[in-house]
């Protein structure tokens, strides 16, 4: 139980900014260019985030880096860009 709850608590950052980064895309880009489901991009953007955090674990070793979350909001983010088709205009 208690790995499960670590698991949990390793994952929830990246849903966190998954969820508000997929809103945010609704918001800031049209819909209309965009392909998928906000659930879509919230799941596309919520597993770049948990990559991002697998790549801060294994180079630091340890969790909970800034470095780490930084990166974990630059993948979200792009990753919602690149969803959103923002080279576009």
């Amino acid at each position: 139980m208690d790995a499960l709850i670590h698991l949990a608590s390793f994952i929830a950052p990246a849903v966190a900014v998954g969820a508000l980064v997929a809103l945010a895309g609704r918001l800031w880009f049209s819909t209309a260019g965009s392909s998928g489901r906000w659930w879509q991009h919230t799941a596309i953007d919520s597993l770049a985030g948990v990559g991002a955090l697998l790549g801060g674990l294994w180079y630091f070793g340890v969790d909970g880096k800034m470095a780490t979350y930084a990166a974990m909001v630059a993948a979200a983010a792009t990753s919602q860009w690149v969803c959103s088709k923002g080279w576009k205009g």
